[in-house]
């Protein structure tokens, strides 16, 4: 018996996918408080920890206000507890601590792109040596296809980003882009959710890390524009962004319950 082979266009297994996973990949109600706490022990865990250099902020619910960890605690003491929320001048309007004063580049962001909601500032090692070559991030790999057109460069360090010039700067360089490879700093990733925020921060440094060891080895070869678009916008699904950042929770968990504490 001959068999009959069934040839569909790629776009139907796309939404076949989208739909299974809007019915099978679940999200625990965290709140937005417990996902900033999540997301700083997720970026520890994976290298990204700097003393206490580096930022992790979101829009809160309440308008021209955001959470963030109180400064002078790494991102591994990160929990409920300790996540603070600021006004627009970075003051204090809930719970005990004092407002990282390097935060004041998000405020610029924020005020300048109304869909951005989450923030994530880390000066990992693979990023942090990239930044120092003089050139942008190069992402044609399929795991790092969600930065391909959609990473700034800035090339020239403005200083401690704790002044508004630093924040102009910054934010203009950034663009509508989701993510920016710092010059001489690090990386950022602004975006709607804390989860794409985290995961495009957790993902940079994995980028950093591959372009570095392909440029020791040799020459980055091009991959075809509309290969790398499909897979940068499957890697973009939304429950697909989430079920990663639910990973990387449940591995925190299991090693620090007191996260959400």
């Amino acid at each position: 018996m001959a068999t009959h082979e069934i040839l569909r266009d790629k776009s139907y297994y796309h939404r076949q996918t989208s739909e299974r996973m809007d019915q099978h990949l679940m999200t625990p109600p965290w709140s937005l408080r417990e996902k900033v706490a999540l997301a700083c022990r997720i970026l520890d865990g994976q290298g990204h920890e700097s003393a206490l250099a580096g930022q992790i902020t979101a829009r809160a619910e309440e308008p021209g206000t955001y959470w963030m960890l109180s400064f002078g605690l790494g991102f591994d003491e990160a929990q409920k507890s300790n996540i603070v929320r600021v006004d627009d001048d970075l003051n204090i309007v809930e719970g005990e601590g004092m407002p990282n004063p390097a935060n004041r580049f998000h405020l610029w962001i924020y005020r300048h792109r109304p869909q951005v909601n989450a923030i994530v500032h880390t000066h990992p090692p693979h990023v942090s040596a990239l930044s120092m070559l003089g050139v942008p991030l190069n992402a044609p790999h399929m795991d790092t296809s969600m930065f391909y057109e959609d990473c700034a460069w800035m090339p020239d360090y403005p200083g401690v980003p704790i002044g508004d010039e630093e924040g102009r700067l910054i934010h203009e360089s950034l663009g509508t882009k989701r993510a920016i490879l710092l010059g001489h700093h690090g990386q950022l990733s602004a975006c709607a959710t804390m989860e794409e925020a985290t995961m495009l921060g957790l993902f940079m440094e994995r980028a950093a890390k591959l372009q570095l060891m392909a440029m020791a080895a040799g020459t980055i070869r091009d991959v075809k524009p509309e290969c790398i678009r499909e897979a940068h916008d499957y890697r973009l699904k939304k429950k697909y962004v989430d079920a990663v950042f639910c990973y990387y929770s449940r591995r925190v968990l299991r090693q620090s319950p007191e996260a959400l504490e």
